[in-house]
């Protein structure tokens, strides 16, 4: 097991009130404890912030201490690592919203990260969101829905 994990499972593990709680908080935990690497991007982490902290979202959003707390273990360990830029960031996004022939809006966000995974060679993202499946080559894993 290893890959990038999506913002909605960090949301889902975070609100202890949702139906999918349980589910992503022990996905993440094994994670954890698994000998896979796992990966999040800058951007991953700020929507994280921004939707864990806004009262429009949760009905009982978190503290910007909770969500640092929160975050902090992903950050610091080992088998976590941050996906960055690199050389041919900006030819790859191009190549990518050619081939989508149809990217607008919030499909930006999904777009970001999966560049990101091509150029560091990541096949895999663990997500909630199904519109990672019209990217070609990307295996979309549901923690949520997928039997253990």
């Amino acid at each position: 097991m290893s890959g990038v994990i999506d913002t909605n499972l960090l949301l889902y593990a975070a609100n202890k009130a949702c139906r999918e709680h349980g589910r992503a908080a022990n996905f993440l935990a094994q994670a954890g404890r698994s000998a896979g690497k796992w990966y999040l991007t800058e951007g991953i982490v700020y929507e994280f912030f921004r939707v864990s902290t806004h009262p429009r979202v949760f009905d009982r959003p978190l503290s910007p201490e909770q969500a640092l707390a929160f975050m902090r273990p992903f950050w610091e360990a080992e088998s976590f690592a941050f996906l960055s830029l690199q050389e041919d960031h900006w030819e790859l996004l191009e190549k990518e919203i050619l081939a989508l022939g149809h990217a607008s809006g919030n499909l930006y966000f999904d777009i970001r990260t999966v560049v990101l995974m091509r150029e560091h060679g990541i096949r895999t993202v663990y997500t909630a969101d199904a519109d990672f499946l019209q990217f070609k080559d990307i295996d979309v894993k549901n923690p949520i829905t997928e039997e253990d």
